[in-house]
């Protein structure tokens, strides 16, 4: 695995890689800004992140709100750690609940499962954090308090979800108070917000789960028919666990086990290890060839057997085994685009953040409504939008995903790390965007852990995005000629302009220099910001 960098960027863009002692790398510059200030007060790298999520709730309301779910992998200077924090199902959600319905709705409150996010900020908080939550959660307040000017790309997203939810209870009253979405660089402000994330600090999360605004959110519920109730939310709980690995290029990549789609960059990542690959040139037809058909066979497995662990047909470690990853590699052609379908192993989705500090700490954190707002549910006087996670199950009752009582849903979110050969750290990353994370991971740990770019060349690198059989999503940044080869082995290609839609995501990257410093980017294409210092 490369020690050193290419800094001779080969791709549009005005960024470099940002370096420093410290980093910050968000979706957003007002919330990576709310995060350098937790670290300028003397706090670590966890104070930063849970910062910089809080106040993403705000500033990037199209993304992720209190209503959210999150995941985290957090290496605390000696070891890794793995949160997951997203919510379960209602108990009322069993099969016959939903037996008059073709799928779980994908909006309103019966597409609402238990939110996890604030659960995962005063977590981490408690475990890692060395700032008060109070302070921690001040930027966001402040934010939502005295308003903040609308950016352009989420006003655009604001624009389109303003269309979709203007029905949604709450929805309107919160987010086109005026009958409208906010325009380009005007002030909004959601005053009702700076209260809820003031009470949510100030009792260390029970009042949302367990206290006055849990209160408020079933009493919502309850009025528009849904199922959720308070002993939902008081049993909510996250769980800390072992991250899933892959070695890679000299390395090793970890995602956090299902009920996210991490899996699947390792699924990819294993099966490219079993070919000839990496022997051309990163952007050579060869390279994407390969990679994309490693994906289509990762994601064919995702889509059939992940689900909440504790209800997979079996050990989601079967789909690493050696074994099972030269069979599917041995499917590949490596001159022909394929249609490919699940396997049979033998037992034996957005706002994505990262964080680092002086003291080697670095966290790797996302958070989601999943569907741009999500739900569209508002719950009335909080500010409290609520995430859709409930739409990613399905009511096929073979299928290990199917919905049933107090059960994770598949998820599409999910947080990157990698370490070195000698288990010491590499880079905290990810990427947004629904079905294009665990496929943007492939495309990163690629560009930086085998071909050594650095991370803002390895960000701004045209980006591929499996759709369905042959086809397959590219930007049009990618060589004229390197598509048209790409045609003839039989790829189905939708060339995309990567400054319209959120098709490929945005990405956020911090490399750990062997020199001990961090090499921070961000999203040129979108807002983000990386901060250093």
């Amino acid at each position: 695995m490369s020690q050193s960098y290419d800094f001779n960027v080969a791709y549009p863009t005005l960024r470099p890689s940002m370096m420093g002692a410290n980093a910050v790398s968000a979706s957003q510059p007002l919330a990576a800004q709310a995060g350098m200030r937790m670290l300028m007060l003397g706090g670590n790298a966890v104070d930063a992140a849970v910062a910089t999520a809080m106040a993403l709730t705000v500033v990037e309301p199209s993304g992720c709100g209190v209503g959210s779910d999150a995941f985290a992998i957090v290496w605390d200077g000696k070891e890794m750690h793995a949160l997951n924090a997203s919510g379960r199902s209602p108990a009322a959600w069993t099969a016959e609940y939903f037996a008059d319905q073709d799928a779980v709705p994908t909006y309103g409150w019966n597409s609402v499962s238990v939110p996890g996010a604030v659960s995962a900020w005063v977590e981490l908080a408690k475990k890692f954090g060395t700032l008060p939550l109070t302070t921690l959660a001040q930027p966001a307040i402040d934010y939502a308090r005295h308003g903040f000017p609308v950016s352009p790309l989420i006003d655009r997203l604001w624009k389109i979800a303003a269309k979709k939810l203007a029905d949604q209870p709450g929805f309107s009253e919160c987010f086109i108070p005026n009958g409208a979405a906010p325009e380009i660089g005007e002030i909004f402000r959601n005053p009702a917000l700076a209260d809820t994330l003031e009470l949510i600090a100030k009792t260390k999360g029970e009042a949302f789960y367990r206290g006055e605004l849990a209160e408020k959110i079933i009493a919502h519920c309850r009025e528009f028919g849904g199922a959720m109730t308070l002993d939902d939310l008081a049993n909510h709980k996250v769980d800390w666990v072992e991250t899933m690995t892959q070695s890679f290029a000299g390395g090793t990549v970890h995602e956090l086990p299902p009920n996210g789609q991490g899996i699947a960059t390792l699924i990819a990542l294993g099966i490219l290890e079993k070919l000839d690959f990496g022997s051309q040139p990163v952007d050579s037809v060869q390279t994407l060839h390969l990679s994309i058909e490693a994906m289509k066979l990762a994601l064919a497995d995702l889509d059939q057997h992940i689900a909440d662990v504790d209800h997979m047909h079996f050990s989601p470690e079967h789909l690493l085994s050696d074994e099972y990853l030269q069979q599917r590699a041995s499917l590949i052609d490596p001159l022909r685009a394929s249609d490919v379908t699940y396997g049979s192993p033998k037992p034996g989705g957005t706002v994505y953040l990262t964080t680092a500090d002086a003291s080697g700490m670095m966290v790797s954190f996302i958070q989601s409504n999943y569907m741009g707002f999500g739900s569209g549910i508002v719950v009335p006087g909080t500010g409290i939008s609520m995430q859709n996670r409930g739409c990613g199950f399905v009511l096929n009752p073979a299928h290990a995903n199917c919905v049933a009582p107090n059960k994770r849903p598949f998820t599409t979110i999910i947080p990157a790390f990698a370490t070195d050969g000698d288990g010491k750290p590499l880079m905290s990353f990810g990427l947004m965007g629904g079905p294009m994370q665990a496929q943007g991971h492939l495309q990163l740990a690629i560009r930086i852990m085998l071909y050594g770019q650095n991370p803002q060349a390895a960000i701004d690198a045209p980006r591929w995005r499996v759709i369905e059989g042959r086809k397959v999503a590219i930007e049009s940044t990618l060589d004229t000629n390197t598509l048209a080869a790409l045609r003839a082995m039989g790829h189905d290609l939708q060339v995309e302009d990567p400054l319209q839609g959120h098709s490929f995501g945005g990405a956020q990257v911090i490399v750990r220099h062997p020199e001990g410093h961090y090499l921070a980017a961000s999203e040129s294409r979108k807002d983000g910001q990386a901060l250093v210092m």
